[in-house]
Formats: C-alpha cells, structure tokens, sequence
C-alpha cells in the first residue's frame, strides 16, 4: 500500500490573492481602523494616529525577525512587559586583609570541609571553587613504593 505524505506542511496557504488569511487579517484590521480613524477625527489628526497603526498591521503582516513572524516578538515583549522580574545583585568582593598578612601577598587557602558523603558533589565542588583535592607530589608517590 502506498500512501501520500503531505509536503511543505510549514508554508501557509495563499487564500486572498498573495497574502495568507493571517496578513489579509492584519492588514484588513490595520486599514479599517485607519478608515474608522479618518471618518471620525479631522483628516491631520487621524493621519497623525492612523500612521502608527497601520505601520504595525504591515509589520505584523509582513515583517519577519530572525526567520520568525513579527506577531512573535510583539508577544515576548507583552509577556516580559507584564510578568514579574527578578533582579539577582552581584556583590563585588573586596580585598580584605587579615591580621598578620603583609599587603601585596595574597591570603592562603582555606580548607574547605567536605559537604557530602557522595564523591561526586565533593569533586564538583572541589572544582567549582578550584580546590585541589589531595594533591600528590612526585616525592610522596616515591616514597610509598
């Protein structure tokens, strides 16, 4: 049996001459509003409000961002514009001297304690802070043999 597989399933259909359903929509919205705009409101002050507006109706229609439709930036914005943000501060560490330390040398190293029992959090935290854990020198490895 043979069967057929639908092809270019991503490319919309073409319905009102060149334009998609979704452009004919945006672009339809965008005139009729600017022709609402022009019956209501003297002609310099819908040109003025109008313009922006269908602009926007051309850009949602037409204007593609990195391959993706403009309807997709204008909802980003929206949903970042109205969900809370966390804003995460960063403190500067400062270069403290301790008693009995010249200035100039840096502090030494502090041990820091094993936090778990499982080995592999203790080396990923090892390497995280840079820890070198049980350094082996070429003389102790001799001196064992």
């Amino acid at each position: 049996m043979r069967f057929q597989v639908p092809q270019f399933i991503e490319v919309e259909d073409k319905i009102f001459g060149p334009l998609t359903f979704k452009q004919f929509i945006y672009v339809a919205g965008g005139v009729g509003i600017a022709a609402i705009l022009f019956i209501i409101l003297p002609k310099f002050l819908a040109i003025i409000i109008s313009l922006p507006i269908v602009i926007f109706a051309a850009a949602l229609a037409f204007y593609k961002m990195n391959d993706k439709p403009f309807i997709n930036v204008v909802e980003a914005f929206v949903k970042y514009a109205l969900t809370n943000k966390l804003y995460i501060w960063k403190k500067e560490e400062k270069t403290a001297t301790a008693k009995g330390t010249a200035e100039g040398k840096p502090l030494e190293q502090v041990y820091v304690p094993k936090l778990s029992e499982s080995k592999l959090k203790e080396l990923s935290w090892s390497l995280d802070i840079k820890e070198n854990q049980n350094p082996i020198t070429p003389n102790d490895s001799e001196s064992s043999v």
